[in-house]
């Protein structure tokens, strides 16, 4: 009988590549991908949000890409508890969850796993990728290939500076709470974290095909200067050959190829020349090349180290050269010179040229206008760190710390009593000669997560409604 094909190369129990072999990683890149952040861009409540913040959760896949569930479906009776579930088994750091509220607002809750702390910001506002391709003159094509490695983050703007805060402090009048120095740099932190950093010296400049800008914008509304909003933005960037790296005649005659008709007198004056190479090579022909003339601008120009294809030596070519070496080393002998001296080669300095690049952005979508809410400590159930509309003073910080110890430690005892019925339970089917199964776990609280409630901040405009957040506050501390 035949032996059975076992397929080792594409399917479960496949040996991994030898060294050398195509696919084969090292050690230390295995180590960074498994350290890499990975996000989940999630859909709370997928059959009610609506097809505009489906489509701007797939945009937003897509710009978190490659290190994100671009293929996640969700389903109505998912629940936030299945996505932290299988958060750990898959090594998802970070989640973003889109939700709509009763009253049509749109939220973002930015979560890290598996411990928090959370994020809640409302989107104001949002253009979704298709939107801003079209309101573009030529939109970019896109084959894919930028999505291959992660976007640069750029922040702006995310720390308050000395005098803002001093103005903040002085403000007592308004209804909105500034933002503490520690939650400023705590924000920072959480977004950066979203993507691996980077190293200038080992990254390669082609790797970085986007990058992903977030601008904290001072308020300008006189009522609500603490309010915390950012703007998003999301580019692909090119580097082109500038014009400014030709030479200036060059440029003249690009200049002079797109003027009017009507207008020759620009057009330079060749008929004294005999050839058009004197015009190019003679900087002072025609007055085009004055000392006067202005450089372009030259802010969004860079220098880097130009590619040189260099031509590789058959092996003829290498036994020519060794012939020559032992030539030389064989005369050398036999004039009585050093032969240790003769047969190393000098060492030729390696010429490093560089040229430049314009550096040019142009925009993929989606765009959004988030402004922070609050800030939550737990993974979307946990104390409230900072909130915009509701301050508390230190007394009644102190007084949910200690309502906070009290929900853990009756919290914790729960879990003890239910680790115990476990045991006796498994015991009673030993001593009765059942089978015991070894993958019984342990009941989770209903109270672990809350996701099920969702406090809609965005909605908070009256007395009504900030009494009704104290008493729903309230009674989580309860």
């Amino acid at each position: 009988m035949a032996k059975r094909r076992v397929k080792k190369r594409t399917h479960a129990g496949a040996k991994p590549p030898a060294p050398g072999m195509p696919g084969h990683q090292s050690a230390a890149a295995l180590a960074s991908e498994t350290r890499a952040p990975k996000s989940m861009v999630i859909r709370i409540n997928a059959g009610e949000v609506g097809p505009s913040i489906s489509q701007l959760v797939r945009d937003t896949r897509l710009m978190m890409e490659p290190g994100t569930a671009s293929r996640l479906k969700e389903r109505k009776s998912n629940k936030l508890r299945d996505f932290i579930t299988m958060a750990g088994p898959l090594g998802v750091s970070h989640l973003m969850l889109f939700s709509r509220s009763d009253a049509g607002n749109t939220n973002l809750r930015l979560c890290t796993t598996p411990r928090g702390p959370t994020l809640h910001f409302r989107v104001e506002k949002y253009s979704l990728c298709k939107d801003v391709q079209k309101s573009m003159r030529r939109p970019k094509g896109q084959n894919g290939a930028e999505y291959m490695t992660s976007p640069l983050l750029v922040m702006n703007n995310f720390m308050q500076s000395q005098q803002q805060a001093d103005a903040a402090a002085k403000d007592n009048k308004t209804e909105s709470n500034p933002i503490p120095k520690n939650l400023e740099s705590l924000t920072t932190t959480i977004f950066q974290s979203l993507f691996a950093p980077i190293s200038p010296h080992t990254t390669s400049l082609k790797t970085i095909k986007r990058v992903m800008l977030l601008d904290r914008k001072p308020s300008t509304d006189p009522n609500d200067p603490h309010a915390f909003v950012l703007q998003l933005r999301h580019y692909a960037i090119n580097a082109v050959t500038p014009k400014s790296a030709l030479p200036k005649a060059l440029r003249k005659l690009e200049q002079a190829d797109h003027l009017k008709r009507g207008d020759s007198a620009r057009l330079p004056n060749l008929g004294a020349l005999d050839d058009v190479a004197d015009y190019l090579l003679d900087p002072t022909a025609s007055g085009f090349t004055t000392a006067s003339d202005t450089e372009a601008d030259t802010d969004a120009e860079i220098e880097v180290l130009a590619v040189e294809n260099r031509k590789a030596m058959s092996k003829d070519e290498r036994q020519r050269i060794r012939d020559a070496q032992r030539a030389k080393v064989s005369g050398a002998n036999a004039e009585g010179i050093n032969t240790e001296a003769s047969a190393r080669p000098a060492a030729q300095p390696r010429k490093t040229k560089t040229q430049k690049k314009a550096i040019k952005l142009q925009e993929l979508g989606p765009r959004m206008t988030l402004r922070l809410t609050k800030v939550e400590e737990g993974l979307c159930a946990g104390k409230i760190l900072w909130h915009e509309y509701i301050s508390k003073s230190k007394e009644e910080q102190k007084q949910q710390d200690k309502a906070w110890e009290v929900k853990n430690k009756e919290k914790a005892e729960r879990r003890r009593i239910q680790k115990e019925n476990v045991e006796r339970k498994k015991k009673e089917k030993k001593a009765n000669g059942e089978e015991v199964e070894d993958d019984d776990e342990e009941m989770l609280d209903d109270d672990d997560f809350d996701d099920d409630v969702w406090h809609d901040e965005a909605d908070a405009g009256g007395d009504d409604d900030d009494e009704e957040e104290e008493s729903e506050d309230d009674e989580d501390m309860e």
